[in-house]
């Protein structure tokens, strides 16, 4: 009987795939543990393990659930992915393409909750303070920003904070302008992963903005995030 397989696909660091790929490795099998089903990790910057892995979900012979672990649905996870999936011999008719990690129904929530305990955490209450989340941006594609965007008008929803505002490493306003803020506030980085976005552009930005609120981890990394994976691979399973 043919079996699902799943993937959980992240871009990589082309510097030195390997660690990211034991990031993502890390990370699927606590979805498993979480109730996902079996999970390969695959990156898109390890070309031969990419197109090995893929070979491996393709062995079920059923369907394969691909979940992007991307913020957006911008060119690489609305383009680039796709191709290098076929290229690898999946193709659109097995491939269940799920929405990027970044478009997930539920990150919103949680990055509010975060948020909130974070200001509780400096003893104010939310409205008092102001959250600014880091993102990465593209200025030759809108999808980036206007993701980062609709997640900070959810969660302006959904907690009092007294602003929600965005700033990117590639496109205005940049990371250090929109750090450069009057009044307590904190920075939430909407990010996959801890790589070199979030290892040297954003404290170079919060350096230049003399920006003193506390940074969050990335939303990526957030240990609910296992669950979140696994929650909308379950979804996909029951769909069939």
């Amino acid at each position: 009987m043919p079996q699902t397989a799943a993937l959980l696909i992240a871009h990589g660091a082309p510097s030195c795939p390997p660690s990211q790929e034991f990031a993502l490795a890390d990370m699927a099998a606590r979805a498993e543990a979480a109730g996902a089903g079996p999970m390969i990790a695959a990156t898109l910057a390890a070309r031969r393990p990419f197109d090995a892995k893929v070979a491996q979900a393709l062995d079920g012979g059923g369907p394969v659930i691909v979940y992007p672990m991307f913020m957006s649905d911008g060119w690489f996870s609305g383009t680039h992915l796709p191709r290098r999936l076929a290229a690898a011999g999946l193709d659109a008719a097995r491939a269940r393409m799920l929405a990027p990690f970044g478009m997930d129904p539920l990150l919103p929530a949680l990055c509010a909750r975060r948020a909130l305990e974070a200001a509780a955490r400096m003893g104010l209450p939310p409205e008092r303070v102001a959250l600014v989340l880091a993102a990465h941006g593209a200025p030759s594609n809108k999808r980036p920003a206007e993701v980062t965007r609709e997640v900070a008008a959810h969660i302006a929803l959904l907690a009092p904070f007294r602003s929600v505002t965005c700033g990117f490493v590639d496109q205005p306003p940049h990371l250090a302008e929109a750090l450069s803020l009057d009044g307590p506030a904190i920075c939430l980085p909407f990010f996959a992963t801890r790589a070199s976005h979030v290892i040297v552009d954003l404290p170079e930005a919060v350096a230049a903005a003399g920006f003193d609120g506390p940074v969050l981890g990335p939303i990526g990394l957030d240990p609910a995030i296992p669950e979140l994976i696994a929650a909308a691979v379950r979804r996909a399973r029951t769909e069939g």
